[in-house]
Formats: C-alpha cells, sequence, structure tokens
C-alpha cells in the first residue's frame, strides 16, 4: 500500500467518474506519496500545517494503479511517485488526519466515504 495526501476540498472537486489527477501531477509530472501512514502523518505536519480545512490520506493498492510507480531510492524509498492519475479503483481506504493546536497532524481517522 501507498498513501496520498489530498485536501478534501481538491478530491471532492474532481471528477467522481475519472482517475484522481492532483495539480502536482501538471506541474511535476508525478504524484507524490508516502510509503507508509507514519510518513504521510509526517508530512501533513510538516508541509500542510497552514493547508486550510479537512485533510484526507487515500491509501492505495499499489498493485491496482496503472500509472507507473517510482521509487528513487530503491524498494524501501519512504516517497514513491506516480506517473499518472490515480485509479479511483486502487483506494482501498480513506483516511482524515486529525490536527491538533496549530495545525499539527495528530492521528489518522478512518472515514467512511471519501467525499
Amino acid at each position: 500500500m501507498i498513501f496520498h495526501l489530498v485536501p478534501l476540498a481538491d478530491w471532492s472537486a474532481a471528477p467522481s467518474g475519472l482517475p484522481f489527477a492532483p495539480s502536482s501531477l501538471a506541474a511535476e509530472g508525478f504524484v507524490h506519496c508516502s510509503a507508509d501512514r507514519a510518513t504521510v502523518l509526517g508530512i501533513a505536519g510538516s508541509h500542510y500545517r497552514e493547508v486550510p480545512g479537512v485533510l484526507l490520506v487515500l491509501e492505495l493498492d499499489e498493485a491496482a494503479l496503472t500509472s507507473e510507480v517510482r521509487r528513487a531510492g530503491g524498494p524501501g524509498d519512504p516517497y514513491p511517485h506516480v506517473y499518472g492519475p490515480l485509479d479511483r479503483e486502487a483506494v482501498v481506504a480513506v483516511w482524515e488526519v486529525v490536527r491538533g493546536p496549530g495545525g499539527a497532524a495528530r492521528e489518522l481517522v478512518s472515514r467512511p466515504s471519501g467525499r
């Protein structure tokens, strides 16, 4: 499994019948992901602290993605990149980032619906 962090507003605004293509795909040519929950929670705390609103984490079955996944640092690289959109069928769970004071990311809780 790999994990992608996304503001709820972005996930909700994307057409539901198509693969999800975050803005980083057009800007950088790939989608940023994390190899585990602890890493994505750390990224939420360090890079998304000032992002308003609800943050979601998409848990992706890497084998179900039709886009290529690359790990520049090898198999244990904690920051895999997906070179194409994220197939909605590959989303096996959606988590919400629980934030504490000052926007600090504290934990992930299961979310029954991604929208």
